[in-house]
């Protein structure tokens, strides 16, 4: 029995000295992540496909158990919408290789205005991908979560290859109005979308977002602390990204979510000790 947990990234300034060794090569950072957390989203690859050089390093610097959730370029997802993008995503999958069975899934994140009319394109477009990945999507479009019948046909669409519908969940930071600079921030770019927990598969994949505050973060993850408790009763095997508006406390808000999961399951692999910020001294 397995959670694996993770972050938005696997460097940040805030962490350097105070739960990441500082200053550490770019060669060993990814690895001093990994013992905090065995998973992370990998956002950098929606702004730009990486050097396949990049990928065999974070490739080395992760056990195999490790799991990274890639977004797909936004020239495949947000510029060309899924249509005539062959060779960008060609040439990503082939970067992204060294990571071998490390890629849990494919990430489509799909634009706020990609509807219930595209879905004909999503189908098309999942069934061209290998059957070697598996794929998780994300839709903001406010009729997935408003309409039942929409909702209902984009499970469809998913369950016809195995893929699952990723829940970014927002609530707790449009609950109350923001209190500081990242969270005034976050409430005008990110998604303002009823909570979903309904796990499509046996890897079901969570994005939650609380706030600056880490009390008010971790009373507004009580849901999900149940839900992915259940999964794990269940036989599945969940992936929870914990972010903040500043995610200055991300990392060990990851840890402490995987404790609180832990908690009501002993029996969960407990993650691995993390590396000291400081080095060890003999006084």
């Amino acid at each position: 029995m397995r959670l694996h947990v993770g972050c938005a990234m696997w460097t940040h300034t805030p962490w350097q000295g105070r739960f990441l060794p500082h200053p550490l090569p770019p060669g060993e950072r990814l690895a001093a992540y990994a013992t905090w957390c065995n998973a992370v989203e990998g956002n950098t690859t929606f702004y730009a496909t990486p050097a396949r050089a990049s990928v065999e390093s974070w490739a080395r610097q992760t056990p195999p158990g490790f799991r990274f959730v890639v977004k797909l370029p936004k020239p495949i997802t947000h510029e060309r919408r899924l249509t005539g993008a062959d060779e960008e995503l060609r040439t990503f999958l082939e970067t992204m290789e060294p990571l071998g069975p490390r890629i849990h899934a494919l990430w489509v994140q799909l634009p706020g205005s990609f509807g219930p009319d595209g879905l004909g394109t999503l189908a098309a477009f999942l069934r061209r991908l290998p059957g070697s990945y598996r794929c998780a999507v994300e839709v903001r479009h406010p009729a997935f979560f408003a309409d039942e019948r929409a909702a209902r046909l984009l499970e469809r669409v998913l369950a016809g290859v195995g893929a699952e519908w990723v829940p970014f969940d927002t609530v707790t930071l449009f609950r109350s109005p923001p209190t500081t600079d990242a969270e005034r921030d976050a409430w005008t770019k990110k998604p303002r979308v009823p909570r979903r927990s309904a796990a499509l598969t046996d890897r079901p994949i969570v994005r939650y977002l609380g706030r600056d505050d880490v009390d008010r973060t971790v009373e507004g993850w009580q849901h999900w602390v149940g839900t992915v408790a259940g999964w794990l009763r269940e036989g599945r095997s969940p992936t929870v990204f914990v972010h903040t508006p500043d995610n200055a406390e991300a990392l060990p808000l990851a840890r402490r979510f995987h404790d609180a999961v832990r908690a009501l399951l002993p029996q969960l692999e407990p993650l691995p000790e993390p590396l000291p910020a400081e080095p060890l001294t003999l006084f």
